[in-house]
């Protein structure tokens, strides 16, 4: 049913209003995105008997958001994903960032974009629905020079069921910069048991392999003959207990994988997963170089989440849009430094589809 709606989702621990803004369209899908560091709260997408679900992880409540700690459906930035020492140097300049994950840096530090409140506005046009949420991260904040001037659009085409999102941004100062969305997906259904029966299949033939502390090593490795390779559809569970080092240093899948090279900023497919019993399949397109999958390795049931369902291990997926993690420190990588003067585009889409055949 197509809406366009707000609704109050409380108040911060700083007195500041936050809502909660939903997208619909008129092929029976509909996400709810807060303002609160940009977040995916839900998102509801038919099965094959027309029967829409929320197949994303969340929170009921605002508080949970602000407490929580596994960054369940946020705008990551400024910096997705890790940066190695809470480090990294401009010219001869050298920065040093909140760390929040052992010595190093996750996902933009302790307030990252993800735990911020963002100015929202609302727009329907025959064609989509839209939201444009805007965030002015000052100079300093977490560490990471420049005012940078943050815009995450998100959209619903009437009549697709897709959810697009760009990111656009503007520094005074240079910078590093990765964003992306940590929505963690569940195809059959937020709660309903693991996602190791998923089939995935991603367009990458290398990955960043990973040291003790999940800081790339600066290699390109070979998916071919490895429990990396998704090049053909498999499922996430047929090769996530091998015997192999990679694997236990991530507790699992929690690797960054080299997509396939296109041109610049050009759309192509990065990944596709199937749930073969509700026929859900997700078709990820994006302008970035590679993408993070995480298999929920690190939920462990302790999480109490949407109507109290329980979030139990590997319950969840994640399918992170991104350049490569700690790209300021290894030259190797696709370069992350956004400069005055020059604007910062990325784009992903988030294309839902049947099969109707498990």
């Amino acid at each position: 049913m197509l809406s366009l709606s707000s609704q109050p989702f409380g108040t911060t621990q700083e007195g500041e209003l936050v809502s909660l803004y939903t997208l619909g369209n008129r092929t029976g899908m509909e996400v709810a995105i807060s303002n609160y560091g940009g977040t995916i709260v839900s998102l509801r997408v038919p099965d094959r008997n027309a029967r829409a679900e929320d197949i994303v992880l969340g929170y009921d409540k605002l508080e949970d958001y602000e407490q929580g700690l596994s960054f369940f459906g946020a705008t990551i930035g400024r910096y997705a994903n890790r940066i190695a020492n809470g480090k990294f140097t401009i010219g001869k300049k050298n920065y040093l960032l909140t760390r929040n994950d052992g010595r190093n840096t996750l996902h933009g530090g302790t307030r990252g974009l993800g735990k911020r409140v963002w100015a929202a506005r609302q727009a329907s046009t025959r064609s989509k629905q839209t939201l444009q949420l805007t965030y002015l991260s000052r100079d300093g904040e977490e560490g990471f020079p420049g005012n940078l001037s943050v815009i995450a659009t998100f959209s619903v085409p009437v009549g697709r069921n897709e959810l697009c999102i760009d990111y656009t941004a503007t520094t005074d100062k240079n910078t590093v910069l990765n964003l992306t969305n940590h929505s963690y997906f569940n195809l059959g259904g937020t709660g309903k048991g693991d996602v190791l029966t998923h089939r995935l299949r991603i367009c990458g033939q290398q990955f960043t392999p990973i040291d003790t502390e999940m800081i790339p090593t600066g290699e390109f490795r070979n998916v071919v003959g490895t429990p990396f390779d998704f090049i053909q559809p498999t499922a996430i569970g047929e090769h996530i207990h091998a015997d192999n080092e990679q694997l236990k240093y991530g507790k699992g899948y929690d690797h960054n994988w080299v997509l396939d090279s296109k041109p610049a900023n050009a759309f192509d497919l990065a990944a596709e997963i199937h749930e073969p019993e509700s026929g859900r399949m997700l078709s990820i397109f994006t302008t970035e170089p590679g993408i993070q999958f995480y298999a929920g390795n690190f939920l462990d049931g302790s999480i109490q989440g949407k109507g109290g369902k329980v979030y139990k291990h590997r319950s969840a997926f994640c399918l992170e849009t991104q350049h490569f993690p700690d790209s300021p420190n290894h030259p190797e990588f696709p370069p992350t430094v956004l400069k005055p003067g020059r604007a910062f585009h990325s784009g992903t889409v988030y294309r839902f589809s049947l099969r109707q055949q498990p």
